[in-house]
């Protein structure tokens, strides 16, 4: 069967013979229901966006796997850079706290709490670079590789990420 553009029933069909391999290679990889279906969503929709152009339901399959694959080690990763990032802010306290005293115990956290939440409004592209660079131990040309761009958009990125941290966190 050929699967041509604006063609809903092989569209139908698609998605009734592949969603359920989708969900479950998804789910292997994230062990979260409700994100797998959200990843096979965006998997189709890319799909569906590509104008669903294939010369057969194998190929189509294939393709969706490989895209929702990938979209679900890309979240997995994510998660892992962003619980990388909170455990990095646990081991930094704030200047000169003394763990003994109650308040600069409070002052730290809160700190990390400032700064996380910061983090959070930062848009995902500015987000994603500065969390990388920050909180792991990528380099520029690493994080251009995972992000495919070039190491240069890496640094102007990572540059105006902290020039927006420090706009935001000059506000609280």
């Amino acid at each position: 069967m050929e699967i041509q553009s604006n063609d809903e029933r092989a569209f139908r069909q698609v998605y009734e013979q592949v969603f359920p391999i989708l969900m479950r290679v998804v789910y292997h990889v994230t062990n979260n229901q409700d994100l797998a279906e959200e990843i096979c969503q965006e998997a189709f929709i890319r799909f569906f966006d590509k104008g669903m152009e294939f010369a057969t339901l194998n190929d189509a399959k294939y393709w969706l796997i490989r895209v929702s694959k990938n979209l679900a080690i890309n979240q997995v990763k994510r998660k892992a850079r962003e619980m990388s990032m909170v455990d990095k802010l646990k081991k930094y306290p704030a200047t000169g706290a003394n763990h003994s005293d109650g308040s600069q115990v409070l002052m730290e956290k809160e700190t990390r709490k400032l700064v996380q939440e910061a983090i959070d409004q930062l848009p995902e592209k500015f987000r994603l670079v500065i969390v990388m660079k920050e909180y792991t131990d990528m380099d520029y040309k690493q994080i251009a590789q995972v992000l495919h761009i070039s190491e240069s958009n890496v640094k102007v990125r990572v540059y105006r990420a902290r020039k927006m941290l420090e706009s935001i966190l000059s506000q609280e």
